[in-house]
């Protein structure tokens, strides 16, 4: 999918919502439990109730490779299904994959050409080589972890490296690469004041948001400071809008859910006319 096609499905959809599809058996309804595939069942119903609200779906890939070759397998009928069903809907493997030359060339291979995302996460701590692999990949794209919403960002992320915080440096150094052009950024939501610095370094890219809803974010500051004319966002809400109900109408909940967060977003977009 290419940049174009994502920000005309955002205009059409007045959304800029990213569901993250993060399946734990232990927090699914009890009664899909006995479906042959529980976990496939829970992302189908959930997608079908969400798609109208929602430009993206974000697959945590840990949440599949727990349960071994049956949870790999629920992933891979869960893409197959986004892309022959919701071919518009952008995905994201959220893999936080990265190692040097061919590693990185089979790493992207796999989520690229054999399971056919649009995108996924990449750690940069190892360089370009470790990163360029992945960006070669024509209509496909990489998303650089940047600065991110969890507590132990501040270990190393926002340390400065002279006078100058090293996520700045990887924002910076990464433009220069290869096929650039393909790169997104992951940018935590608890962070929203550092937004203002981020668009002055990578004032047009797309940044993937998470941490709106349970991890505390606002969606009206990271809007404040973040949003640009093609909206350059993708707010990710997982738990809030998946386990919105663990009862039979949970998918009914999550597109209620869904369906707040996208008229908030509509009133947003209106606003930068």
């Amino acid at each position: 999918m290419t940049t174009e096609n994502l920000i005309s499905e955002i205009k059409r959809k007045k959304s800029f919502l990213c569901v993250g599809l993060d399946v734990d058996l232990d927090k699914i309804p009890e009664f899909l439990l006995k479906e042959e595939d529980p976990i496939f069942s829970f992302n189908k119903a959930i997608i079908d109730a969400t798609h109208q609200y929602t430009v993206a779906y974000k697959p945590n890939t840990a949440f599949y490779e727990a349960y071994g070759l049956k949870g790999w397998q629920s992933l891979e009928k869960t893409i197959n299904y986004l892309n022959e069903n919701y071919p518009e809907i952008f995905t994201i493997a959220d893999a936080k994959r990265g190692d040097i030359g061919n590693t990185s060339s089979r790493y992207a291979k796999a989520f690229f050409e054999d399971l056919g995302f649009d995108a996924v996460t990449v750690a940069p701590y190892m360089g370009k080589d470790s990163v360029e692999p992945f960006l070669v990949f024509k209509d496909k794209h990489t998303i650089l972890l940047a600065l991110t919403s969890n507590e132990g960002a501040f270990d190393f992320q926002t340390k400065k490296i002279g006078d100058e915080e090293l996520y700045k440096q990887v924002l910076k150094t990464s433009k220069d690469w290869k096929d650039s052009e393909n790169l997104m950024y992951v940018v935590g939501a608890t962070k929203a004041e550092y937004f203002e610095e981020i668009r002055k370094i990578v004032p047009q890219s797309f940044l993937l948001v998470p941490g709106i809803g349970a991890q505390g974010g606002s969606l009206q500051e990271v809007c404040k400071y973040g949003i640009t004319k093609n909206i350059g966002l993708l707010i990710n809400s997982s738990r809030g809008i998946i386990y919105a109900s663990n009862g039979i109408d949970f998918a009914k909940a999550a597109a209620e859910e869904s369906k707040k967060i996208q008229q908030e977003m509509n009133t947003i977009i209106d606003g930068i006319r």
